[in-house]
């Protein structure tokens, strides 16, 4: 079966990860999926990401999520922004500031995935996918 919205369901996976308190997620991957993995893990928000082979056509993205000493999630909030129906852009200086810089947004731009933070540093805009918390 075909898939709408795989970051969709990649924000959901965790999502329902932290809720259950697990310290792993595992999921199908696409570069896309990899890049936006990446991006957390530079921000800070997931420990480790890595590519595993499974049995089958494609591999598993293997994302370990990061908690605190009181083992609360350091991800309080994923929201999925731009959806397959409805794009958002945002200009090189229109990057969404979530939580007064606390959190971060998650765009696609011409020079790759990056956060909204880097982006407004290189002067790119594009297709915000994500904010996160």
């Amino acid at each position: 079966m075909t898939m709408t919205d795989p970051i969709a369901d990649m924000l959901t996976r965790i999502r329902n990860s932290i809720m259950v308190g697990k310290t792993e997620v595992s999921m199908p991957t696409s570069r896309l999926k990899s890049n936006i993995a990446l991006v957390l893990k530079d921000e800070g928000f997931i420990q480790t990401v890595e590519s595993v082979s499974v049995d089958g056509p494609r591999d598993n993205l293997r994302i370990e999520l990061k908690y605190t000493q009181d083992g609360e999630s350091v991800i309080h909030e994923l929201s999925r922004i731009s959806k397959p129906g409805c794009r958002v852009y945002a200009g090189a200086s229109e990057a969404p500031v979530v939580r007064n810089g606390l959190g971060v947004s998650i765009l696609s731009t011409s020079k790759g995935v990056m956060s909204g933070r880097k982006a407004a540093e290189l002067g790119v805009g594009g297709e915000v996918l994500c904010t996160v918390f």
